[in-house]
């Protein structure tokens, strides 16, 4: 039976990946966070509180669970926030990722790790796995320091870059989708930008890509991304549309009027055709995803 250790389980992804596991029999898995308690206590899921900064941590746990694969969920992904906090961001965006990777080495496991299209300018998007990166903020600067420190560990890996992520989960914090979603139905106007571009991708779509990069057992660096490229005001729009709100509280503005603490890569996104013929996935376009997104928060009772 494959032994797999989830870090980060208590966020989006996190909680996406213990669901999907939590179905199949072959696995055992072990969901670990940096929270005391995780959101799924009450379905007796295995669960270890674990700061994966802290190196000691992360190696006597590897060493007591021997974990097949290591799953990577965690991050800090506010991109305006670790602008202004480098060391912080840095500690868990780069050296959480070298003890991972260290931890790995030591057990013979594969890690899993996802990064962001942030590692690019965004100048020249949407990007394929060959393009050069060039991140121009300290978040992105940041994931293409973990993606290196994978590298260099010489163990098996798959790197999984992704963008402009969407889903729910039990108390996450609020992802662009969901901003969009929760201040229309309150009757707040918005700004939302119309000069940024990127292909959303719906959660579960990055789970089940993970999962498939281990049971088909491929290395290396996939982008995954939705199946097509928006800016974030059409996006925007297609949430309005999707959960019948009113689209006329959105107002298109430019990037430059925010005034945000951290550039963002302007015209991103991804081209995924690797992804999809080597992990054999079809990725959802926005209302498909968005349709999906409504039946999940009707089901949980947040529509």
């Amino acid at each position: 039976m494959k032994r797999l250790l989830i870090c980060g389980a208590n966020g989006l992804l996190g909680q996406r990946l213990s669901l999907m596991l939590s179905t199949q029999n072959e696995y055992e898995v072990l969901n670990t966070s940096i929270e005391r308690s995780f959101v799924f206590d009450s379905r007796l899921f295995d669960y270890n509180q674990l700061d994966i900064t802290n190196r000691s941590d992360v190696k006597s746990l590897a060493s007591s669970f021997q974990p097949n694969v290591i799953l990577n969920a965690a991050a800090i992904t506010n991109v305006d926030w670790c602008e202004l906090h480098h060391e912080e961001t840095w500690k868990v965006n780069v050296t959480a990722v070298e003890n991972l990777a260290d931890a790995a080495r030591k057990v013979g496991a594969k890690l899993i790790h996802v990064s962001t299209d942030y590692v690019f300018d965004g100048k020249h998007g949407p990007y394929d796995e060959e393009a050069k990166p060039n991140p121009i903020g300290y978040y992105g600067k940041s994931k293409l320091a973990s993606e290196n420190a994978v590298l260099v560990a010489e163990i098996p890996h798959t790197i999984i870059r992704t963008n402009v992520l969407y889903g729910s989960g039990i108390g996450v914090k609020a992802n662009f989708a969901l901003w969009v979603i929760n201040s229309l139905r309150a009757g707040k106007h918005i700004a939302v930008v119309d000069d940024q571009y990127g292909n959303p991708t719906f959660v579960s779509d990055l789970a089940i890509a993970m999962i498939k990069a281990f049971e088909l057992n491929r290395n290396g660096i996939f982008h995954v991304g939705g199946g097509e490229q928006l800016s974030r005001y059409d996006f925007a729009l297609r949430a309005a549309e999707v959960f019948h709100l009113d689209a006329s509280l959105i107002t298109r503005v430019k990037t430059s009027e925010l005034n945000q603490a951290s550039p963002r890569p302007m015209i991103s996104g991804f081209i995924t055709l690797k992804a999809e013929t080597q992990l054999g996935i079809h990725f959802l376009n926005a209302r498909d995803g968005l349709t999906l997104l409504k039946h999940e928060l009707q089901h949980n009772g947040r529509n």
